[in-house]
């Protein structure tokens, strides 16, 4: 049996939505709770430039990102939250400075971190013993070409072992004009090639890393094919010429 009163709530759906207003402010703008408005989108698959084939061309759809949730988050949520405070000012950090803001959304819990103060937050939640995510379970990118100045999201997911199973989000928003977040490699060795899928994907560079090379695409190849601008087909001989280093002299973690 399972106590559900260790499970967070899910939040309530709110009557009013609050529309995006300006860089960096899509989640704390709204009030704790409700959804914001990003974006309208037309067609099956979102397309502006008049391509999709779908046949749902007519279709217009208001997309919605979850709002900045208040306490209390429910279930462990809150002992989360308390254990990374007191743990980053333990470490003589500042967690007003470091979580921009918190997302409780379908029962997963979300820091929203400044890219600066991800290696102290991904250090506290290793080492602080209330806390204890050992294992970081994978980065994933994600490019939202709306949020202006925040335009390149990475999400890491965290799994705690030796407290109960916990799992966390910790989600850094950056630029595309300057796509650079410090690397968790030190903290998390496993992160390694994750960091390496986001930046051959999405072009996010993780600063310090032991070798940020392309890990799906070959070395030569343009762009990065996950980005919401990257074109969709038309290249049918992108491939040719492409060439593949031997594996002794293709990666080097010198």
């Amino acid at each position: 049996m399972t106590d559900d009163s260790s499970k967070p709530d899910q939040p309530a759906a709110e009557a009013t939505t609050t529309d995006a207003v300006g860089a960096g402010e899509l989640a704390r703008q709204a009030e704790p709770g409700a959804p914001v408005r990003v974006a309208e989108r037309r067609g099956m698959f979102g397309s502006s430039l008049g391509n999709d084939t779908s046949g749902y061309g007519g279709l217009d759809r208001t997309v919605y990102f979850p709002g900045a949730a208040a306490r209390p988050y429910g279930g462990y949520f809150d002992q989360v939250a308390d254990s990374l405070e007191s743990a980053l000012q333990a470490r003589g950090g500042d967690y007003a400075a470091a979580v921009q803001y918190v997302v409780v959304d379908r029962g997963e819990l979300t820091f929203f971190v400044a890219r600066e103060h991800l290696p102290a937050v991904a250090q506290a939640l290793r080492d602080e013993p209330a806390l204890r995510f050992e294992t970081c379970m994978g980065v994933s990118g994600v490019h939202y070409p709306q949020e202006t100045g925040r335009e390149l999201h990475a999400v890491y997911h965290f799994h705690s072992i030796t407290n109960g199973s916990r799992r966390i989000r910790v989600e850094v928003a950056v630029p595309e004009g300057d796509a650079h977040i410090p690397t968790i490699v030190p903290t998390y060795p496993g992160a390694d090639w994750h960091e390496r899928e986001t930046w051959d994907m999405f072009g996010i560079e993780f600063d310090g890393h032991p070798s940020l090379t392309r890990i799906l695409m070959p070395d030569d190849w343009p762009g990065h094919p996950q980005r919401k601008d990257y074109p969709l087909g038309g290249i049918p001989v992108e491939y040719k010429g492409a060439t593949v280093p031997p594996a002794d002299d293709r990666r080097s973690y010198k």
